[in-house]
């Protein structure tokens, strides 16, 4: 009789357990799936206003739905889809016995065959595409899977949906690390310093303005499209070709979040940071001064000002009311 050594045992039992989930690969996740809605005006006006999405191509008689809208078309919401199949539940069930109990999207990836539009009823099909073997991350070890979904709308093939997800056992927490030395202040300040921007060749520009007091737009030279944050880029034409223009500095409370949670040592919470627009029509990012954080208001007029956050950082924020 040959004994077997601890490692082969192991190898064994994990390539048997991989050949379990190979079988489910080309099971169905979902079969004969219904969208809960059809394609609508009101759901497309919402995804552009959060996306701050004014290609004309969304509205009018002859709109159509953004592109990259397709999944929201077949998403079950709370109450799920009664379409999913069994072979998907067990697959995960699967995985939850072998301790990956834990889930992360990953990615997705789309193809667009035609577009959607107002009225179009979505119906689809989705199949257990690939299980990987075991990887390890630093979430843990565990196995992707991805599924693929066919769309379609009256019969025709309308896109591709791939949704990646990681089933993993959570890694085991790290042995604490002996505290580093606190480091020492930034000069003229005892609080800490606010993280940097990422500052790269597509926005050098915006930050060279604001070293010099200055608040730029990206303007298209091709469709005078204004585009902010900057890109490299026109989201209307396409275009790589752009100038700046300066704001004028005034501008409204468009939305705001008033943050309590989690404590991050640059800041003092409650804080409020708002989205404001730009008189000149873009919306932007920022902190507003002036006032306190509860009296923050959408609507709110507000006036371009700069801050100097500490020796080597200056940010444009947005000024509330008079100082009192």
């Amino acid at each position: 009789m040959t004994a077997t050594a601890p490692g082969e045992a192991e190898d064994a039992a994990a390539e048997r357990f991989l050949a379990r989930l190979l079988a489910f690969e080309g099971r169905p996740a979902a079969t004969a799936g219904q969208g809960k809605d059809p394609v609508n005006e009101a759901m497309i006006r919402h995804w552009c206003e959060a996306m701050g999405d004014a290609n004309p191509a969304y509205t009018g008689p002859d709109a159509i739905a953004p592109p990259t809208m397709l999944q929201a078309w077949t998403m079950g919401g709370l109450s799920g889809h009664t379409a999913r199949s069994g072979a998907y539940d067990e697959l995960l069930a699967l995985l939850d016995g072998a301790g990956c109990t834990s889930v992360v999207a990953t990615d997705c990836e789309q193809e667009y065959l035609r577009p959607l539009r107002p009225g179009d009823t979505v119906t689809f099909d989705a199949v257990i595409e690939s299980v990987s073997p075991r990887k390890t991350t630093r979430l843990g070890s565990g196995h992707f899977v991805t599924t693929r979904m066919d769309i379609r709308a009256g019969g025709e093939p309308v896109g591709t949906h791939r949704f990646r997800i990681l089933k993993y056992a959570p890694a085991a927490p790290r042995p604490a690390a002996a505290a580093p030395p606190p480091a020492a202040p930034p000069r003229g300040s005892g609080r800490p310093r606010r993280p940097r921007p990422v500052v790269n060749r597509d926005n050098q520009g915006f930050w060279d303005g604001v070293r010099d007091h200055r608040l730029l737009i990206q303007r298209c030279t091709s469709c005078a499209t204004l585009r902010f944050p900057w890109l490299p880029g026109c989201n209307a034409c396409a275009s790589p070709d752009w100038d700046t223009v300066e704001a004028c500095g005034d501008a409204t409370v468009f939305s705001y979040v008033v943050m309590h949670h989690p404590p991050f040592p640059a800041f003092d919470p409650p804080y409020a940071v708002a989205l404001v627009e730009l008189a000149e029509g873009v919306r932007m990012i920022t902190n507003i001064t002036g006032v306190p954080y509860d009296a923050v208001r959408i609507g709110m007029p507000v006036r371009l000002e700069f801050l100097q956050a500490d020796e080597d950082l200056e940010l444009p924020v947005f000024r509330a009311g008079t100082e009192g």
